[in-house]
């Protein structure tokens, strides 16, 4: 561990003294590839070793999404949780006792909402500190991480926990860069671009795929992707998440000092203590997790509006409703008949590949 651990070492330092311009971006491509390689290795410990995993940190499942609540000790994290949700988990002055960590399920616009309070992500958890390793494996399952902040401390705490997990393999609030990468026998390295590329050349696309040790393929960037992004599609084991930054404790500033904090992105200022703008924060929540609703309307009645289906955005073909609803309903399905903004008649025949909005109506016809 700690050889891999000098090694990361070594090539930050000497990232740090090597120059970025035109004639250095071959030698930084490689070393932050070879970076990316150690940093695997840290995370998915190579064999040996019985005995390894240790205290199992894995939460069962429940409800349709997973929110985890990410952030220093003492910021607030447990006191917003119990307020949300009801569940208490201990709050004090730990280092890390809460460690297996108290899910909580909070109830919102008909949807069933897992939240997890996800122990104290410290300093240097990527590199196997603490029980941080455990916590961003359950970090990477949620469908959105609520970054806790201290609006009183200074956004140097932001910059740590992104860093973190970065290191993990999330990326928050981006989307997947556009590049498409083909590996096959023989013909050497084929790079095609859509847009101009200005962060690489081909010089050092090809000392990063040298890297992972590939020396014939066929490469499309369809965005204008810098080394790390390339590396990240190599990798191939990163995961994006949206976030928000919750800053808590604004009860403790002034009004001016709250105007400046709502200009950073993707964030919501609250009070835990004193529930200040929860329900700002429950809508964004909502927002960022993009589900979608659904209602049921069984044959000659109303349709049911107190207990929606709910789907996420991208699963909502009337195919994975059937499957939500009951794996042997697609066996007897005939077609679907479907109120709402998704389709052009009301109602509408469709089958199954049909992809409903959020607060359609469906139908399902039997055969």
């Amino acid at each position: 561990m700690s050889s891999i651990l000098d090694k990361i070492k070594d090539i930050e330092n000497e990232m740090a003294k090597t120059q970025k311009n035109k004639a250095t971006a071959y030698h930084l491509g490689t070393l932050k590839a070879k970076l990316a390689k150690l940093r695997r290795e840290l995370l998915t410990p190579t064999g040996g070793g019985g005995g390894g995993g240790g205290v199992g940190f894995d939460v069962a499942k429940t409800g349709v999404a997973r929110v985890g609540f990410v952030g220093f000790p003492s910021v607030g994290k447990s006191t917003l949780m119990s307020k949300l949700t009801g569940t208490v988990s201990e709050v004090g002055a730990y280092e890390f006792t809460t460690l297996t960590t108290v899910p909580g399920v909070i109830h919102y616009k008909g949807a069933k909402i897992q939240m997890l309070d996800l122990p104290g992500i410290i300093e240097g958890a990527k590199d196997g500190k603490g029980r941080g390793r455990q916590v961003i494996a359950v970090a990477r399952t949620c469908s959105l991480i609520f970054i806790v902040l201290d609006v009183l401390k200074p956004l140097g705490h932001k910059k740590i926990i992104e860093r973190e997990l970065e290191g993990f393999g999330i990326r928050l609030n981006k989307k997947p860069p556009a590049i498409t990468f083909r590996k096959k026998e023989k013909g050497g390295i084929n790079i095609t671009s859509t847009e101009k590329l200005t962060h690489l050349d081909h010089e050092s696309i090809k000392a990063i795929l040298s890297e992972y040790k590939i020396h014939n393929a066929d490469i499309s960037f369809r965005c204008d992707a810098t080394a790390d992004e390339l590396i990240d599609v190599l990798e191939g084991n990163r995961i994006y998440i949206p976030a928000l930054y919750v800053l808590n404790k604004i009860d403790q500033i002034s009004i001016q000092e709250l105007d400046i904090i709502y200009k950073i992105p993707h964030s919501v200022p609250i009070s835990s203590h004193h529930e200040w703008n929860f329900d700002d924060l429950l809508e964004m929540m909502w927002k960022y997790l993009s589900l979608v609703r659904i209602y049921t309307k069984p044959k000659g009645q109303l349709p049911d509006y107190s207990a929606p289906v709910v789907l996420r955005a991208g699963h909502c073909t009337v195919e994975d409703f059937c499957n939500s609803i009951h794996k042997g309903l697609l066996k007897e399905f005939k077609n679907a008949l479907v109120w709402g903004s998704s389709v052009k008649h009301n109602p509408q025949k469709v089958g199954k590949e049909h992809v409903m909005a959020d607060e359609d109506v469906v139908q399902i016809l039997k055969k």
